[in-house]
């Protein structure tokens, strides 16, 4: 007589469907997981990425310029940069010319470096042969006067003081009319008239001009009587 198989049980034939769907879900995971590893592996995302010391100076250093706030302009009173003309009366340091350009203005002649001075000093007469002559005021008493005038400047000075040699005598006259016999008693006299010549003689020159430069007037002849 033949041996009759026991019936399976409920549970197995349920377990049997549920771990395959486990497995196959396991498997489905895995196949994903090694997709995405392989991936990532092959574009570099796992490589440790190294900074360069140089670059990172300099992003810091360009960032840092990014917000620094812009420089302040140079004072506008400054002190002139060497050689460039004075800005006084005597020396007539306008900074604009007839041209309208700012370069345009005498500059100084440097001499060499061995030499005692700093710059080379030129002279030229204002009388050219014919000395000033004027009148004392309230007096009966009359002024002989030569005069030359000494510059640091280049040669546009001189040749402006050649230009307008009339309209200087005629503006050094009429200084010299204004002398009284009481100017001519005092000691200092001569260096105080020097002064007050040189001052005429740089604003008509800047008049003219729009440059003075005569740093210094000597007298070369000085006759009163």
């Amino acid at each position: 007589m033949a041996e009759e198989k026991p019936p399976e049980a409920p549970e197995e034939k349920i377990k049997s469907p549920m771990i395959k769907i486990i497995v196959l879900i396991v498997g489905v995971v895995v196949v994903l997981t090694a997709a995405i590893g392989g991936t990532l592996l092959f574009t570099g995302f796992f490589s440790k990425k190294t900074v360069d010391p140089e670059e990172a100076l300099q992003e810091q250093a360009e960032s840092s310029a990014e917000h620094a706030s812009p420089a302040a302009p140079s004072k506008q009173g400054a002190p002139a940069a060497h050689g460039a003309p004075e800005a006084s009366a005597h020396s007539g340091g306008k900074s604009d010319s007839k041209s309208g350009a700012k370069g345009d203005a005498p500059q100084k002649k440097p001499l060499p470096a061995n030499a005692q001075t700093r710059f080379e000093k030129s002279y030229m007469e204002l009388d050219d042969k014919k000395a000033l002559v004027a009148n004392v005021a309230n007096s009966r008493k009359v002024m002989q006067i030569s005069l030359s005038l000494m510059t640091q400047y280049d040669d546009r000075v001189l040749q402006n003081v050649e230009k307008h040699r009339a309209a200087l005598r005629s503006a050094a006259l009429n200084v010299l009319r204004l002398v009284t016999e009481a100017d001519l008693a005092k000691p200092d006299f001569r260096t105080e008239l020097a002064l007050h010549l040189r001052d005429k003689i740089n604003a008509e020159l800047e008049r003219l001009e729009n440059f003075g430069g005569i740093e210094e007037v000597f007298f070369t002849e000085f006759v009163y009587q």
